[in-house]
């Protein structure tokens, strides 16, 4: 009995001491978080990314077959491959992949074939090392990378037949073996759209040992004698002798620029170094950019939840850009299938991100958003458009502008030195036409001239697409203003930006589709999702205000009615409409079984709408939904998430959340305040300065914020100043048991709503 209760003590959550800074962050998160994943049910739809920081390559063990969105699930047995992937996400899919696999024994070149099982007892994965044991060929493979390049390390038994599979994948791959430099060349073309016809990876393979046999494959059979191949499916295999115990190195590195640009990755990144180095050094790279956050007095699993969270964040948009001979940063465009100079990013979707997963790089990691804003101008120079959704090129995803905020935000909270006048342009030019894949603005036309884009005008998700344009509009707006443009230019998205209130519907006091001639649609259903509205409802859609809510209120009739929208939507049960998709997708799922009524974090729409409380004067329902949905929707598990991941943004929200605010209106200076997790937040700012958070009552039950003080001097705003943060900052939370219903209610405490400004 005496055992038994000291076993079931050991998994209690452990309190960390105030003072104890976490030493090495990297080794607190777990990769897995969000793998335990499927089409029909998203606990986060991640993959474990081996990787660095916003690297252009990363790697993972592949338990999907070639092709499956889906390709590494925690649930599956078996791996077939170790691939390099740019996977963004699994709904999008992947391009320019291909895969290293280890064997022993008779030969097998089909992936479903080669599958070994595994297990997670055999497994290791941190964000700078993944290593896992082949049971069926007795080989552990271990992988550490760099942003371009990575070192392999496989460990054979003593067998004559030790084999190393290249696959390049099919839809058009080239391999080419080069024994006398125990070195493989080869590219692959494989990808999901959004790429120019002339689209490549090219990869470089060095091994440090001889081959004993070496052949060409293609379709899945050997070509016996061939050391190259072009055509749908190229694939290499290198037969070696290897003793009991014995490693084996490879150092692999890729360029979507050429084989010649690949070597030049692959002396440049990895250099001499062994499989050791390179993995400390990759470590290394992972603890300083974690070092800008140090947390401190949480329980074990929110401070592992905390960083696996951040390191989601730290990868999407990644870089597409290479250095050259003469150092010069250079980049394939994936617009004009042309080598450009300059940055370039790809892999994010902003109906996703630009809510906070871009306000958290300005302000923790801005050096890092002045090169996306550098790559935003090239993609605009050579496309034509600024993407919505990249992966690499425009994608045909989503809906909205939010290239708007996304470029707006950067320059309100700082960014310079770059060419602010043609992203500007840019801005313009796509709110005021209809681009391709996603670009622009769908139904333009009737935006620009009715104020809304109709309902019954054979364009989805129109209600969406007006709410997001008009916030998108107040960004254009904004950043007009910033840059001194005359009053009659930017005027007009002022005006605009207050198109959201030509769908409010004042029976329902909910956003509705509005037909052509100004009738709302009918029948009306606020919970029937998709149709007007985007992986939602009126219910999740109605509070995408961010701007304005103040003006919503005045809508809603008035903060308490607000107050009381607000708290219906955790009141009502998670009944749902799902007859515009035909079926339960895997969004309705996640609400329905979240166990918070209408509330549907796991999409991106109303993920803001609990910090609006503090708008209607009740800042202390902001707090106690923030800290539940902190404890119930997050965890460093593979099942971790509440729904998709999206890159890094449903992670930033709980980061955000985590330190105590969130920014509701990406394009203004403010954060509006809900209460920390931890006993103290360290922000370490790029220009030296630092943030402290400290919250020494904080505990479980002590979720409450009593007062406030900001550099000593009390506090009752419900929001916080970008510019403020930036300076430097402490901010002392006394958190108690019990709401203060006092502190955070006069109108002066309020957060930023354009209808306030005078």
């Amino acid at each position: 009995m005496k055992k038994l209760l000291l076993l079931a003590f050991a998994f209690l959550p452990v309190a960390l001491s105030a003072q104890e800074k976490v030493a090495s962050p990297v080794d607190l998160i777990n990769p897995l978080m969000g793998t335990q994943s499927k089409p029909s049910l998203s606990n986060g739809n991640t993959y474990p990314a081996i990787a660095l920081p916003w690297g252009m390559n990363f790697w993972t063990p592949q338990t999907g077959t070639m092709g499956d969105g889906w390709q590494y699930t925690y649930d599956a047995d078996k791996i077939l491959g170790f691939k390099q992937t740019h996977q963004p996400s699994p709904w999008m899919n992947d391009y320019g992949m291909f895969s290293v696999f280890p064997e022993t024994g008779k030969l097998k070149l089909n992936e479903k074939d080669r599958a070994s099982w595994f297990s997670h007892k055999a497994e290791t994965a941190k964000p700078y090392y993944y290593s896992v044991y082949l049971a069926d060929y007795d080989v552990t493979t271990e992988i550490t990378p760099t942003e371009r390049a990575s070192s392999f390390q496989f460990t054979f038994p003593k067998n004559d037949s030790s084999h190393i599979v290249i696959d390049a994948f099919d839809k058009g791959s080239y391999v080419k073996i080069i024994p006398g430099e125990q070195k493989i060349i080869g590219y692959s073309t494989k990808n999901s759209g959004a790429v120019p016809a002339n689209f490549k990876n090219y990869f470089v393979i060095y091994v440090d040992k001889p081959f004993a046999l070496a052949s060409a494959w293609h379709d899945w059979k050997k070509d016996y004698g061939q050391l190259e191949y072009t055509g749908d499916h190229a694939g290499a295999v290198i037969t070696l002798k290897t003793a009991k115990g014995e490693k084996v190195h490879l150092k692999v590195a890729s360029s979507f620029i050429s084989i010649e640009q690949a070597e030049l990755n692959l002396k440049r990144e990895l250099g001499n170094d062994d499989f050791a180095a390179t993995c400390q050094k990759a470590k290394d790279a992972w603890n300083k950019t974690l070092g800008r956050l140090n947390v401190e007095g949480g329980t074990i699993d929110q401070t592992r939840t905390f960083y696996s969270s951040l390191y989601r964040m730290l990868f999407f948009p990644n870089k597409m850009y290479e250095v050259d001979a003469s150092g010069q940063n250079v980049h394939y465009s994936p617009f004009n299938g042309k080598v450009a100079p300059g940055y370039l990013f790809a892999g994010t979707g902003f109906w996703d991100t630009f809510r906070a997963l871009y306000p958290f790089l300005n302000l923790v990691y801005p050096s890092i958003n002045k090169e996306m804003q550098e790559g935003l101008i090239n993609d605009y120079k050579e496309g034509g458009w600024l993407p919505e959704w990249s992966s690499p090129g425009y994608a045909d995803c989503m809906i909205g502008n939010n290239s708007a905020s996304v470029v707006a935000e950067a320059y309100l909270k700082g960014m310079r030195g770059y060419d602010i006048e043609t992203l500007y342009q840019a801005l313009k030019h796509g709110a005021n036409n209809e681009g391709p894949n996603a670009t622009g603005r769908r139904g333009v036309q009737y935006y620009n001239t009715l104020g809304y884009v109709p309902y019954n005008v054979k364009i989805n998700e129109n209600a969406a697409r007006t709410l997001e344009y008009a916030y998108d509009d107040f960004a254009i707006y904004q950043l007009g203003k910033a840059l001194g443009k005359p009053k009659k230019e930017i005027e007009i998205y002022k005006k605009r930006s207050q198109n959201y209130r030509n769908i409010f519907d004042p029976q329902t006091k909910l956003m509705r589709g509005k037909n052509q001639d100004g009738t709302f649609e009918t029948p009306f259903n606020p919970f029937k999702w998709g149709d007007a509205f985007t992986e939602g409802n009126s219910w999740h859609y109605s509070w995408g205000v961010f701007h304005d809510i103040q003006g919503l209120i005045n809508l809603m009739g008035g903060k308490q009615q607000f107050a009381i929208k607000l708290d219906s939507v955790f009141e009502m049960p998670p009944i749902f409409d799902d007859s515009y998709y035909g079926g339960v997708i895997h969004e309705i799922r996640e609400m329905q079984i979240a166990g918070m009524g209408q509330y549907a974090h796991g999409n991106q729409p109303i993920q803001h709408m609990i910090y609006l409380y503090n708008h209607a004067g009740q800042p202390w329902k902001t707090q106690y939904w923030v800290r539940e949905a902190m404890n119930r929707l997050y965890r460093a598990t593979p099942d971790g998430y509440c729904g998709d991941e999206d890159n890094g943004q449903t992670s930033a929200w709980y980061i955000f959340s985590a330190m105590g605010f969130y920014p509701v209106t990406p394009a203004s200076d403010q954060y509006v305040l809900g209460a920390p997790l931890f006993k103290k937040v360290t922000v370490n700012l790029e220009n030296g300065k630092t943030i402290t958070i400290n919250a020494p009552k904080n505990s479980a039950d002590n979720k409450y914020v009593n007062t406030l003080t900001v550099d000593g001097k009390p506090y009752t705003n419900n929001w916080l100043s970008h510019k403020g943060l930036l300076n430097g900052a402490v901010l002392d939370f006394d958190m108690q048991a019990t709401p203060n219903k006092d502190r955070g209610t006069k109108d002066a405490d309020m957060p930023y709503s354009m209808s306030n400004e005078k």
